[in-house]
């Protein structure tokens, strides 16, 4: 059995690792030609803002449905599997009814909205937004059903085809002179080939294997309701956390800003990946482990991870403060060079949602939505205050400065409930972080002794190899990294 789950978490990583890393691939060549050849610093960052405010839009066209539904498609699956297409064909209907409300709405009251907010600018995209809206809440809704369907590797198919696809549709329309609604028409565009491929793929998995019950539980839709209600908070604050930045950037401050603060985002993005590809997989097993009393096998579990997430992020962080000025220069451009104090600041983001990364999914699979939902909403509200406060002082940097203190609280928080849940040894995290400390100490070392020789792309790359050949080495010396383990998960 043991035997058995250590494989399937490994699989699942290393599916999701590679799906996340081919469309974080495509989406570093999309934000190069977007950057360096097809849009200006203003274009990209009014693209930035759209896709931000669209984001914000987008929470009201799947609520908490699709995590929520996942939920119960994981609890039925064995105990009582002819109320899985129940469960599935109710929450589809949710989805796709609200996301047509939500699409109608944005057509009909946004451009009132958007003058009312002082960005007429904004009108032309609203047509676009509603696309937008439906293909996003399809494409959101199969890739969870199919995590919760134990097919990892399906959603990251589903994922490997949005960031393909967006990648060819953005390209050609913004190519063909279109701008930034050709843009926004390339992102809509791969939406909905990745929601086709997503819905043939979960159809696959339901078809022939869980008959529908003739007498389902009456009570499905309003469980799927009312379990959706916390998850629906904590994905709104989340995603007000991560997008209303970017919005107050633009107002307060100009879309050349915005630009600058996307870089960092992005950057953050790229980096965090691997913490999310493994938070992805290992969220489910958490619950499964803790709903048979394998509650100290659950906690190993996520202490294991943790640790190597530290050992894979604080070098990582302080990496990456070092190079930012040349890597901004080589990588996007010196018309970007604006955004180099702003990727430093952000470096602290990056640590703490990593850690967030391999915790917050697992606390909905052990039923601590609600404890979730009340924090993030808290420090939703708190970084809203905090960048209306610090914006006007440090500029965009400012920004970044919010979410780093905001992000750190809610991280904190998230890690305390799991503890709660799994009771979490603290001297063992706290012996490797400090083990992760000196091995960072070491790697930064070299890096800041190569900076001197970085005059290229080519050369920025060998400070980063040196970084991590440093990394590797001290990292095993300090037996915080097993090899042999490392090989078999990979195996």
């Amino acid at each position: 059995m043991a035997t058995s789950l250590a494989n399937r978490v490994a699989s699942g990583v290393k599916a999701t690792f590679a799906a996340n890393t081919f469309d974080m691939l495509a989406n570093a060549a999309l934000i190069l030609l977007l950057t360096r050849v097809l849009l200006t610093p203003a274009e990209y960052g009014t693209l930035n803002f759209v896709l931000a405010a669209l984001s914000v839009v987008a929470i009201l066209a799947t609520l908490g449905l699709p995590k929520s539904a996942g939920r119960y498609v994981t609890e039925f699956a064995e105990s009582e599997p002819g109320l899985v297409r129940h469960v599935v064909g109710r929450s589809l209907a949710f989805v796709v009814g609200l996301s047509a409300v939500v699409a109608l709405a944005l057509v009909t009251v946004g451009e009132p909205i958007a003058r009312l907010a002082g960005q007429d600018s904004l009108t032309p995209y609203l047509l676009i937004g509603a696309g937008y809206v439906i293909g996003n809440a399809l494409v959101q809704y199969a890739r969870e059903l199919l995590r919760s369907f134990d097919r990892v590797e399906w959603s990251g198919i589903v994922r490997v085809v949005t960031g393909v696809g967006r990648v060819v549709f953005v390209v050609a329309f913004v190519a063909l002179g279109f701008g930034v609604a050709g843009a926004l028409w390339g992102y809509v565009a791969g939406y909905f080939v990745a929601a086709v491929v997503g819905g043939a793929l979960l159809f696959k998995r339901i078809a022939g294997n869980f008959a529908a019950t003739t007498d389902p539980d009456a009570a499905i839709s309003r469980r799927i309701l009312e379990y959706s209600v916390p998850l629906t908070a904590t994905r709104g604050a989340n995603v007000l956390d991560k997008k209303v930045d970017v919005l107050i950037v633009g107002a307060l401050l100009n879309f050349t800003a915005v630009g600058y603060y996307t870089i960092a985002k992005q950057v953050s993005d790229f980096v965090s990946m691997p913490a999310s590809s493994f938070g992805f997989t290992i969220s489910p097993a958490l619950g499964e482990q803790q709903s048979k009393g394998e509650s100290a096998r659950a906690a190993r579990m996520y202490e294991r991870g943790l640790t190597y997430v530290l050992l894979a992020y604080v070098p990582a962080v302080a990496g990456l403060a070092l190079v930012a000025e040349p890597m901004v220069r080589y990588v996007f451009g010196t018309d970007y060079l604006g955004a180099v104090p702003v990727v430093q600041v952000y470096g602290g983001f990056i640590l703490v949602n990593a850690v967030n990364k391999v915790t917050s999914d697992g606390l909905d699979y052990l039923g601590r939505a609600r404890s979730r939902a009340i924090i993030k909403t808290a420090m939703a509200v708190a970084n809203v205050v905090l960048n209306l406060l610090l914006i006007p002082v440090f500029g965009v940097t400012g920004a970044a400065l919010a979410t780093v203190i905001t992000y750190t609280v809610y991280t904190g928080a998230n890690v305390y409930f799991m503890h709660q849940e799994l009771s979490l040894s603290a001297g063992r995290v706290v012996r490797a972080l400090g083990t992760v400390c000196l091995v960072t100490a070491g790697m930064a070392a070299a890096v800041w002794f190569a900076l001197p020789y970085v005059s290229g792309l080519a050369t920025l790359f060998g400070a980063v190899f040196v970084g991590v050949v440093v990394w590797a080495v001290l990292s095993v010396a300090g037996g915080v990294l097993d090899p042999r383990e490392v090989a078999r998960f990979l195996g």
